[in-house]
């Protein structure tokens, strides 16, 4: 099972999501819900410390026996030089036994050689994929292929709006 995380912040409040599915599907075949409050400030170039409490909680509904991947929010890696963003520091978390797939919408300067760029259906805009526990090259491709014909693959999408919801 693929399991894909994402937040959305209110205030000083927090809902996660967590959808399981496997690769081709279309639907997510599980959906977890979680509220976190008193959520940290978010300081630049350290995200993980606001966003990695509200994923542990949605992780820890979870049996991760059955969990190959996870897919966040965010980056794996914040510069070139392999300095952890929210993805890495949670495959420290979870004792580096889980690849960690991460998906950016937006571009940072800083890890240009950590990323590989995607465009999917027919957007301009790449998607930025970062990973740990598996080549990125793997990652990216795993991301490009999942269902859907826009620029976010349809179940990431789908956790997008439930997230915000």
């Amino acid at each position: 099972m693929i399991l894909a995380l994402d937040v959305h912040y209110r205030e000083q409040k927090a809902k996660s999501v967590g959808i399981l599915f496997n690769w081709n599907d279309i639907e997510p075949q599980s959906i977890i819900v979680d509220y976190y409050e008193d959520i940290e400030e978010y300081i630049p170039g350290q995200f993980f410390k606001r966003e990695l409490p509200c994923l542990l909680n949605v992780i820890k509904k979870i049996d991760l026996r059955t969990v190959e991947v996870i897919v966040i929010d965010g980056y794996v890696y914040v510069d070139n030089d392999y300095k952890f963003g929210l993805g890495g520091v949670l495959w420290e978390k979870l004792n580096e036994q889980i690849s960690i797939i991460g998906i950016a919408k937006t571009s940072f300067f800083k890890n240009k050689e950590t990323v590989i760029e995607i465009v999917r259906g027919a957007s301009i805009k790449p998607l930025y994929i970062s990973a740990i526990g598996m080549e990125l090259k793997t990652a990216a491709e795993l991301i490009k292929n999942m269902k859907g014909d826009f620029r976010m693959p349809s179940l990431l999408k789908q956790l997008d709006t439930i997230t915000k919801e």
